[in-house]
């Protein structure tokens, strides 16, 4: 990929992307598939099994991917759901089978047997109800070597670090090529602009815990070629140079992202903000408050937008990262990890009826509810016939 694209070409090189990415394994499919997914799910015999959980902000597309460390506006580290594109007024409920059936992907993706993912499954269910019992007593679940190592890494990283990953390089420019294109006049004057009105500049100097007369200047900035499912829509790096009056600025980036259609079921009558970018950031801040509070929802090239800044400690949680034997104890943390930010909304008597109907035991061979179980194995089923079908496409459509 050259470094000279024009705008107009980026749809078709973007849509090759997405499908190049979703076509590498049935786990990376899970990624890519969240529309797939409902329908598939409102199709499954189990749906009609499924509970209706209290109606509070869900992730809408809760994969093992979207949970990682997070660093909050004093730095501190915490594993939280890092990606809320989807984010809705819901049902809980999805939140578990969409992280089931990634967890079954991943599994099976390791080689690991199909009882292995019984045990997660069950585990699951054991980690989450934790969070509901109690969600401020962390020592309820903890973490695995692996999320320990990460988190404890993340601490440590700085500037340098972030911009050796994210933009190959420790310099204020983005080198273009095969992940950062060039913006067209339009675009940049609009960048410009953007984070020069007042508005914009108090929050983003308010993120950086800047005092509001501070400085901010645009350093840098291109078109990022990243993501999965959200790849097509409006997606910008930025450099700033933020600090105080008569003080040197640090520098800092920004991921500006296009607010995306739901495709998530919203619960009946819920109350959400209208505008996308204002549903994502209220939905982060219910559920991720050390993200939702370093987001800002604003408007860019008559699209809405959410700005969010990149944290040096914000990493992603891989599956590749747990071994074999850490299968079980990773799947009860990580639905910890969203029981939480589920619990976080609910009150005592809410949280305990909750919990009390997901441990109902529908299946006297498998510790965790039947409904989930055949959720996952109806959508294992349905998501593997959708991923061969998708990559037959994908070789067709280029046989090298």
């Amino acid at each position: 990929m050259t470094a000279t694209i024009a705008v107009a070409d980026r749809a078709p090189v973007l849509a090759r992307t997405r499908a190049t990415k979703m076509a590498r394994s049935a786990h990376a499919y899970v990624r890519g598939s969240t529309k797939q997914f409902y329908e598939w799910l409102a199709a499954s015999p189990a749906a009609a099994r499924v509970p209706q959980g209290p109606q509070i902000w869900i992730c809408g597309d809760c994969h093992i991917g979207n949970l990682g460390p997070l660093a909050d506006a004093d730095g501190h580290v915490d594993v939280q759901i890092r990606d809320l594109d989807q984010t809705v007024i819901g049902n809980p409920a999805h939140d578990l089978i969409r992280l089931a059936l990634s967890l079954e992907t991943a599994a099976r993706g390791a080689d690991l047997p199909g009882v292995m993912t019984a045990r997660m499954i069950e585990a699951m269910i054991e980690g989450y109800a934790l969070a509901l019992a109690d969600p401020d007593d962390r020592m309820l679940a903890p973490e695995p070597q692996a999320v320990r190592t990460v988190r404890r890494n993340a601490m440590g990283r700085r500037w340098r670090h972030l911009s050796r990953e994210r933009i190959a390089g420790e310099d204020s420019c983005i080198p273009l090529g095969r992940k950062f294109w060039p913006l067209s006049a339009r675009e940049r004057s609009a960048i410009e602009a953007l984070f020069g009105r007042s508005s914009i500049r108090k929050a983003t100097l308010n993120l950086f815990d800047h005092e509001p007369g501070g400085q901010l200047r645009v350093v840098d900035a291109a078109y990022w070629r990243k993501g999965c499912s959200s790849l097509g829509s409006l997606r910008y790096a930025v450099i700033v140079d933020v600090g105080d009056a008569g003080k040197p600025g640090d520098l800092a980036l920004i991921d500006i992202k296009e607010a995306v259609r739901t495709v998530v079921p919203v619960a009946q009558g819920a109350a959400m903000p209208r505008d996308r970018a204002e549903r994502v950031v209220t939905g982060a801040r219910a559920l991720s408050p050390n993200l939702g509070d370093r987001m800002i929802a604003t408007r860019l090239l008559g699209k809405p937008v959410v700005l969010r800044e990149l944290a040096p400690q914000d990493l992603k949680l891989e599956v590749s990262q747990f071994s074999r034997d850490e299968a079980v104890e990773a799947a009860r943390y990580l639905a910890y990890v969203v029981g939480v930010a589920h619990a976080r909304q609910m009150d005592a008597v809410t949280r305990d009826s909750w919990r009390c109907e997901l441990q109902r035991r529908h299946d006297a061979q498998l510790d965790a509810p039947s409904w989930l179980w055949d959720s996952v194995v109806s959508l294992a089923a349905r998501h593997e016939a959708g991923y061969l079908d998708f990559c037959r496409t994908y070789a067709l459509s280029d046989p090298g």
